[in-house]
C-alpha cells in the first residue's frame, strides 16, 4: 500500500503587511489584470511581475516552468484566460477548452512546485449550470447541464477550481478559487461583434451620437435581469480574499444588485448623452430570463462593493473616450 497524500499546515496569510513581496498577476494587461495590478499599486506593492504574452505564452509548460525558477513569486493572481462571446466559443470550442486548461494546469502546477504561497484562481459565472436556482449560490457547481453555447469554457473554469481544490487537500497549499459575475470598466473589450453587453451599448450609443443617429435598434425586449460589477470593485475583492480567505469552497463576487437590460440600456444612453430612440427588436432572442449571484458568503466575511452602477458607467464612457484618442 502506498502512502496518503502528504498534507502541510496551512498558515494564515500577512497578504498586506507584505509590500515587498513579489506578486505574479497572470493576464495582467486584460480588464481584470489590470485592474487588480492598479489596486495593488495604489496599496504599495511595487514587485510586480507583469509579463505580457510575447515575453511569456503560458500555454508552454516549459517556459512557464523557467518563469517560476527564475522569479519565485511570493504570490500568484491567475486573471489570464482565453474568452470570447457566444460566436467565439461555438467556432472555437478546441481553443477555449484547451488554451484554458494549458494555463490553468501550466501555472497552478509551476506556482505549487516553486514554493509560491497563495493562488488566487478567478474563473466566471459561467461554470454554473444553465438552469441554476437564483441567486446562484456556490453550492450549485455540477448540479446540472452547463449553457451548451459556452461549455467548453466553462469546463475549463471548473477543471481549475477542483485543481486548486485538489492541490489544497493534497499538498495543504493555499490555492483559493474566486467567481466574478458580469464585469465591466477600463480595459474592456469594445470590438462592434465581439465585446459583451454593456461595452456593446457604450460603443453603439457614443457612435449613434456623433452621427446624429434618430435610433439605435437593441436586441430582445429588454427584460431579463442582469448583475454588473465594476471591474475595480473586483480587484478590490481579490486584494481583499488574498488576505481573509483561505478554504476549499470557491467564492462568488456579484453587486447583489439586478438591473433589466432595458433599464441597462435607458442609463447608458443617458450617460453617453444619446438623445435619439432607443428601438427593441423583439424577433431576436432575449436569452437566459435572469442570472445573479448569490454574494452572501463573501458579505458574510465582511466585504460589500462599492461603485454604483451609474458611477461605474460614467467612469467607463470616460475611459472610452481616452482610448478612442489614441
Amino acid at each position: 500500500m502506498g502512502e496518503g497524500p502528504e498534507k502541510a499546515t496551512i498558515s494564515p496569510s500577512s497578504f498586506l503587511t507584505d509590500k515587498t513581496a513579489t506578486i505574479f498577476v497572470a493576464g495582467g494587461r486584460g480588464l481584470v489584470g489590470s485592474a487588480i495590478v492598479r489596486r495593488l499599486r495604489s496599496l504599495g506593492f511595487s514587485n510586480l511581475l507583469l509579463p505580457s504574452h510575447s515575453e511569456l505564452d503560458l500555454t508552454r509548460q516549459s517556459d512557464v516552468e523557467d518563469f517560476f525558477s527564475r522569479h519565485r513569486p511570493h504570490y500568484v493572481i491567475l486573471a489570464a484566460a482565453k474568452v470570447g462571446g457566444i460566436h467565439a466559443n461555438s467556432t472555437y470550442p478546441a481553443d477555449f477548452i484547451s488554451i484554458n486548461l494549458q494555463i490553468q494546469t501550466n501555472v497552478i502546477d509551476a506556482a505549487h512546485h516553486h514554493g509560491t504561497r497563495k493562488l488566487l484562481f478567478l474563473g466566471s459565472s459561467c461554470i454554473y449550470p444553465k438552469f441554476a436556482p437564483q441567486p446562484i449560490p456556490e453550492s450549485a457547481l455540477l448540479t446540472g447541464p452547463l449553457e451548451p453555447t459556452n461549455e467548453w469554457y466553462a469546463v475549463a473554469k471548473i477543471a481549475g477550481i477542483k485543481m486548486c481544490q485538489a492541490y489544497r487537500l493534497q499538498y495543504g497549499w493555499d490555492a483559493i478559487s474566486l467567481m466574478p459575475t458580469n464585469l465591466y470598466g477600463p480595459n474592456d473589450n469594445f470590438h462592434p461583434q465581439n465585446s459583451h453587453v454593456l461595452p456593446a451599448l457604450i460603443r453603439r450609443f457614443h457612435e449613434a451620437k456623433v452621427t446624429g443617429a434618430k435610433e439605435v435598434t437593441v436586441w430582445g425586449t429588454g427584460s431579463p435581469l442582469r448583475e454588473f460589477l465594476h471591474v475595480d470593485d473586483l480587484a478590490d475583492a481579490v486584494v481583499f480574499l488574498m488576505e481573509e480567505y483561505s478554504g476549499l469552497e470557491h467564492v462568488n463576487v456579484g453587486s447583489g444588485k439586478e438591473v433589466t437590460i432595458k433599464e441597462l440600456a435607458e442609463i447608458t444612453k443617458e450617460v453617453v448623452g444619446f438623445e435619439g430612440e432607443l428601438v427593441w427588436d423583439s424577433t431576436k432572442p432575449d436569452g437566459t430570463p435572469r442570472k445573479l449571484m448569490d454574494s452572501s458568503k463573501l458579505a458574510g466575511l465582511g466585504w460589500v462593493p462599492k461603485i454604483s452602477l451609474r458611477d461605474g458607467l460614467v467612469d467607463t464612457y470616460k475611459w472610452y473616450l481616452e482610448y478612442l484618442k489614441q
